[in-house]
């Protein structure tokens, strides 16, 4: 089909896609969702963070909650203590997206045996070497 009969060209692809796509980047991230369930629960401070997410560096950690703070996603505290004491919390707009990653876990979970099927039967079907002729 032609751009021309779908009325869909690549500016008007890339003016819609771009903004959203950098956004879903940002909180799809490897880390982000992990920073983003650790911190629903409540204020969260940096080493219980540290400590719960296996496998992420403090540097990663620090860089990740900047970029979720400069986002809105996350506030982040300081209380004036000795030494001082930092928490982390999510910003009204990542309780609702908090509430929409559950509901993707949710659908994928449903979903996750029938994607398994259909690549299988996809693969089957497009790779000769796997095909079970009767």
């Amino acid at each position: 089909m032609s751009q021309r009969n779908t009325g869909v060209t690549p500016q008007v692809v890339n003016a819609h896609a771009c903004p959203v796509r950098e956004v879903l980047d940002r909180v799809a991230g490897k880390w982000s969702v992990q920073i983003l369930v650790a911190a629903a629960q409540g204020p969260i401070r940096f080493t219980e963070l540290e400590r719960g997410i296996e496998g992420i560096s403090r540097r990663m950690l620090t860089l990740t909650l900047r970029q979720l703070e400069r986002d809105g996603l996350v506030g982040r505290t300081v209380h004036p203590t000795v030494p001082p004491k930092v928490e982390y919390a999510l910003t009204p707009a990542a309780d609702e997206l908090y509430e929409t990653l559950l509901r993707l876990t949710d659908w994928a979970e449903r979903h996750r045996v029938y994607i398994a099927e259909s690549r299988a039967a996809y693969d089957a079907a497009h790779d000769p070497d796997r095909r079970v002729d009767a």
